[in-house]
């Protein structure tokens, strides 16, 4: 035994070869099902015999350590994957096999039934907020990590499908969510309330000098202000499920018919209710610059509310419009 570098090691006495002792190098597969489960498979051999834990082996000679994770993937629970991507790479001691680098992937399933192999007993998919005891921390960080991972992409598929189902029904909620739903455009509502006065007094600039509504300039600026603004709180009520449809029916139907009535032409008024859209929009995306996806979707997604609040307000103000 000699001091090599900072460390004693095995030297031979003879040709002073130095035997160095490396950790072994172990593959997990990480896969998660269209429920966002994780594949685990429970160990029929110690260590940890009789727990749940990833698809997970040591890599042979020869292979590569991609090779070997979808190979253990294979021979214990009869997945055929592909890697998407590194999860973690940890470093394990244990007193079964001493020092262990533990590399995980991330791996979609391809092909194959899921069946226990030649060293599991049983083969299933868990929940991530309702997993079993895991026979090895490091499989614990990593579908930590993983499900970190995935976080913001799975809150964005959430939030999107709520709003499909909500604007999609006829009759569904104000928000267009269901009841007791979040969606993440929600963080954004508050600036709609906060930002009436501003928004109104810009939108009343624009439709007093704009060419496609000429009639909004003979009509009391003080009126159409206050419509506006009350218009913007039954925006912001709306977007918080405190406006029902009917109530929005009934408040651009008589708005259509107070146009009409005043000699303002119909196009005309579809093309104020349009300009105020674009100036409630246009004040939302001043708000700030949004990098990360989470972000530029949360932004979208009002976008999309926003849209279904305006076409909803343009037909009943035309069908108020016309008497029906």
């Amino acid at each position: 035994m000699q001091t090599v570098g900072d460390r004693p090691r095995d030297v031979c006495s003879s040709c002073c070869t130095v035997f160095y002792q490396n950790p072994l190098p172990a593959a997990g597969a990480l896969v998660l099902d269209q429920l966002r489960r994780v594949l685990l498979v429970k160990r029929k051999f110690p260590p940890g015999e009789g727990m749940w834990c990833l698809p997970i082996g040591f890599a042979e000679t020869g292979e590569t350590i991609v090779e070997a994770a979808l190979r253990e993937l294979h021979e214990e629970t009869g997945v055929t994957g592909r890697v998407v991507r590194l999860i973690d790479a940890e470093s394990s001691y244990g007193p079964f096999y001493g020092d262990v680098l533990v590399v995980t992937f991330e791996v979609e399933k391809l092909l194959g039934m899921e069946r226990p192999g030649d060293d599991a007993e049983e083969v299933d998919y868990f929940p991530l907020d309702r997993l079993p005891p895991l026979a090895f921390a490091h499989n614990e960080k990593a579908i930590r990590l993983c499900a970190d991972l995935h976080r913001d992409e799975w809150a964005i598929h959430d939030s999107f499908r709520r709003l499909e189902e909500g604007v999609g029904a006829s009759g569904g909620e104000a928000a267009g969510a269901e009841p007791g739903s979040e969606m993440l455009s929600d963080s954004l509502i508050g600036f709609v309330n906060d930002s009436i006065p501003l928004v109104a007094r810009l939108w009343l600039a624009d439709v007093r000098s704009n060419h496609t509504t000429s009639s909004y300039q003979h009509l009391d600026p003080e009126h159409l202000l206050a419509e506006c603004t009350a218009t913007l709180r039954q925006l912001g009520g709306w977007l918080e499920g405190e406006r029902t449809e009917e109530q929005i029916k009934q408040s651009f139907h008589a708005l259509g018919a107070r146009r009409h009535s005043q000699g303002v032409s119909l196009h005309e008024l579809l093309s104020a209710i349009m300009l105020l859209k674009r100036q409630i929009w246009a004040h939302a995306r001043s708000q700030g610059v949004w990098q990360r996806p989470m972000e530029m979707y949360r932004v979208m997604e009002l976008q999309s509310r926003f849209a279904v609040f305006f076409d909803r307000a343009t037909y009943h103000a035309a069908r108020g419009y016309v008497g029906e």
